[in-house]
């Protein structure tokens, strides 16, 4: 599980978020597009924005119970 005391800041507020451990590993982009998002520099991912609808979201779960590192995290 993902630690919400290593959240990055790059974080959109809310629900869902990415902690330090993320490998950035792609999964996640391909899970749930446009949510996540890279941070090139940092080499690891992020939630660029909450999901907007039940679909999105049930993706955002998806990505979260598929990552390798479990560094999605879910705080609601």
């Amino acid at each position: 599980m993902a630690d919400p005391a290593l959240r990055t800041p790059e974080n959109a507020s809310g629900r869902f978020y990415v902690d330090e451990n993320c490998i950035d590993c792609d999964l996640c982009h391909e899970t749930a597009p446009g949510v996540f998002a890279r941070n090139e520099d940092e080499g690891r991912s992020f939630v660029a924005r909450q999901p907007a609808s039940p679909e999105e979201e049930a993706l955002c779960r998806e990505a979260l119970e598929s990552c390798p590192v479990e560094a999605i995290g879910d705080d609601g």
